[in-house]
């Protein structure tokens, strides 16, 4: 257990990584213009004729409306704050708020997700083959963030107690997140960001294949190169 606040840090990363689904479209809400603070009232209106709007915008009253964000690439920011489940609990989070993943590098990204959607997918008992697609998100990282790059305890590679414990202490006291050593990218870094408006809004680049063996995600195709990535 990390009683102690981490020391702070300056992150600063010209370009940070992020890989998600891309079964997920943006949401228009997040991308109009509409003034964060009404959200919560044009859905209500709009789900008279939609009564699925509530379960694609997520859980809005866990973003504060002051930390809301809105326009172009904004669903990128929001959606990993209010699509949020116990089910799915991470490192600095039991699923119960969101938070921001990024690494510091492109394979820092790919291997990171290739380890938990491996998880997924015998969780599920999976046939292999090709199986998902996701997209590339980047974005620059310029903030001040706890650092726990150096504490053990944190890096446990599957067990979360203590860093979901610090993660859920440092949000109540107002950290912007923080900056650790990456478990599946050697020599990588990762953050995890505890609010979307502390993050320009990214851009899409690549996206990529993942390929499931049966036991493990083992190959990554580069769907607009052709290029194929072994883990």
């Amino acid at each position: 257990m990390v009683t102690d606040a981490p020391p702070l840090a300056r992150v600063v990363w010209p370009k940070a990584y992020r890989l998600i689904r891309s079964i997920h479209p943006p949401i228009d809400l997040f991308e109009d213009i509409a003034d964060p603070r009404d959200w919560e009232a044009l859905a209500s209106a709009e789900s008279k004729t939609n009564p699925r709007l509530w379960e694609h915008l997520g859980h809005l009253d866990l973003v504060p409306p002051e930390r809301r964000v809105n326009g172009p690439g904004a669903s990128y920011l929001m959606a990993p704050f209010v699509h949020v489940s116990r089910d799915r609990p991470g490192r600095f989070t039991d699923g119960s708020y969101g938070v921001y993943s990024a690494g510091n590098a492109e394979e820092v990204a790919i291997r990171e997700v290739a380890h938990h959607h491996g998880r997924a997918m015998a969780a599920s008992d999976e046939e292999p083959g090709w199986t998902s697609q996701f997209r590339m998100l980047v974005n620059r990282l310029d903030l001040d963030l706890h650092d726990v790059r150096g504490i053990d305890a944190i890096h446990v590679p599957d067990d979360y107690r203590a860093s979901q414990a610090l993660g859920r202490q440092l949000r109540q006291n107002g950290s912007n997140g923080l900056v650790y050593r990456s478990v599946r990218s050697p020599g990588g870094e990762c953050a995890a960001i505890f609010w979307p408006d502390l993050m320009p809004a990214p851009v899409q680049a690549d996206h990529f294949d993942y390929h499931w063996d049966g036991k493990r995600v083992d190959r990554i195709r580069n769907c607009a190169t052709g290029a194929i990535f072994g883990l």
